[in-house]
């Protein structure tokens, strides 16, 4: 006989059951009604000095306090309507202009408690006017006072306030024109919140429209760091794929003279046959590492070369393609020549190389000049290329923009110097200085 269990799948009396949308919606709204109006809702916040400019570009002593001159200006013509609104004369007068005044000058050091201080001052202020036959229930100096504070707070605010402000101030029209308007047969609630609304709407727009634009400031920053390191993590793969063959030409010159050295010795000692085969060990072993690399770093589309990499030998035949594409190059040699180490050559034809190629996009029909200096500590290269012949008339080509920094590349690694910069007459100059350690350099002529 199978006994069945039943499990009881009802949550129990005192679980707290889910909360539907609408309720959340309201609960969500109640918390950023409370967050935005009633929370620190008198806090300090003075307003900031911008960094504006005057005429001649640079920024005056006064410049930073425009917005708040603007404020006080709004202010005092609110008091001045306020003043001239009032048919009672003396301290009444003066009273209405002053709680015109005090709501929007309070936005520059408390901007949310302005907006309840407004409210206040409306309802002290249809209180005076009430015997004088005022608007309900704003009169002339606390109607552009609201507006000039619902304007001022919802720019130093965001735009969740500014619709609030704009539905508490419908809230309270709508009441003080219901239960204490009913004496008053003209009422400005209407032109409140449509003036209001309008200006509401267009402070929102101008935030929106501030956040977008450094929404989009900060992408294309992200994007430009994300591309320059691209950039830089092509190049040093271009020259680490390039210094491969030169180090794996070495590694096996090592390797194969290893194997014969012992050949070349009359019965060689047992240690040293044993060295060298160590040594040829080694070699084969770093070979293969480095044939490892090279697949690590291999692009897709990457095809092993079937000549050896240039040197400095190859120059001539580079600056004659040159030439062929309407480049008028020459070529200056200066010291005792020799040769250097195969890194350093192929860097220094790579570096003439591309700074031609710069020369041929950005400058199309110029003449380049390209000097080449065999000192004591290293080899110094300037290429430099004058302006186009006729600006504007032959547009330059584009190019991916990575000339300069696989050059810089280059150089770093060879702990060498560089500068790259325009010169005077409009051309362009590189100058480069890759050191070279004297027991390192193997003289010869060329």
């Amino acid at each position: 006989m199978t006994e069945t269990t039943h499990t009881q799948t009802t949550p129990a009396g005192g679980a707290e059951r889910p909360r539907s949308p609408e309720r959340e919606f309201a609960g969500d709204a109640l918390r950023g009604l409370r967050q935005d109006l009633f929370d620190d809702a008198f806090a300090y916040r003075p307003l900031p000095r911008t960094g504006a400019v005057g005429r001649s570009g640079r920024p005056t002593r006064y410049s930073g306090w425009t917005p708040h001159a603007v404020v006080v200006g709004l202010g005092g013509l609110a008091m001045l309507i306020g003043l001239a609104g009032t048919s009672g004369s003396g301290p009444v007068s003066l009273l209405c202009g002053l709680l015109a005044l005090g709501p929007v000058l309070l936005t520059l050091v408390r901007p949310v408690g302005a907006f309840w201080f407004s409210l206040a001052a409306t309802t002290v202020l249809s209180v005076i006017g009430g015997a004088t036959g005022m608007d309900w229930p704003w009169g002339p100096g606390s109607f552009v006072s609201h507006l000039v504070v619902l304007t001022v707070v919802a720019i130093r605010t965001r735009p969740r306030t500014a619709a609030w402000m704009w539905v508490l101030t419908a809230v309270y029209g709508f009441l003080t024109d219901t239960l204490l308007g009913w004496s008053h047969y003209d009422t400005d609630v209407a032109p409140m919140l449509i003036l209001s609304a309008l200006i509401l709407l267009a402070v929102t727009v101008r935030h929106i429209r501030r956040q977008a634009q450094r929404e989009v400031t900060e992408e294309r920053t992200v994007t430009a760091a994300e591309r320059s390191r691209r950039t830089l993590l092509e190049e040093r793969t271009t020259i680490a794929r390039e210094l491969h063959d030169v180090v794996a030409h070495h590694m096996s010159v090592v390797a194969i003279q290893a194997e014969a050295a012992p050949y070349r010795v009359q019965n060689p000692p047992e240690e040293l046959e044993k060295a060298f085969a160590t040594i040829r060990e080694n070699a084969v072993a770093a070979l293969t590492e480095l044939r490892r690399v090279l697949g690590v770093v291999r692009a897709e589309d990457y095809e092993a070369p079937d000549a050896p990499q240039p040197t400095l030998a190859d120059l001539d035949r580079l600056l004659a393609n040159v030439r062929e594409t309407g480049l008028d190059v020459e070529k200056a040699v200066t010291g005792a020549v020799r040769e250097l180490p195969q890194g350093v050559e192929l860097s220094a034809y790579r570096i003439v190389q591309e700074a031609l190629s710069n020369a041929l996009r950005h400058a199309p029909g110029a003449g380049a000049r390209v000097e080449i200096g065999y000192v004591l500590g290293g080899l110094g290269l300037r290429v430099v290329n004058g302006p186009p012949p006729a600006p504007g008339l032959v547009k330059p080509s584009p190019g991916a923009g990575h000339g300069i920094t696989g050059m810089r590349e280059r150089v770093t690694m060879l702990s060498g110097e560089m500068t790259a910069a325009p010169t005077a007459d409009g051309g362009y100059e590189v100058t480069v200085f890759l050191p070279v350690p004297a027991d390192i350099a193997i003289e010869g002529g060329a």
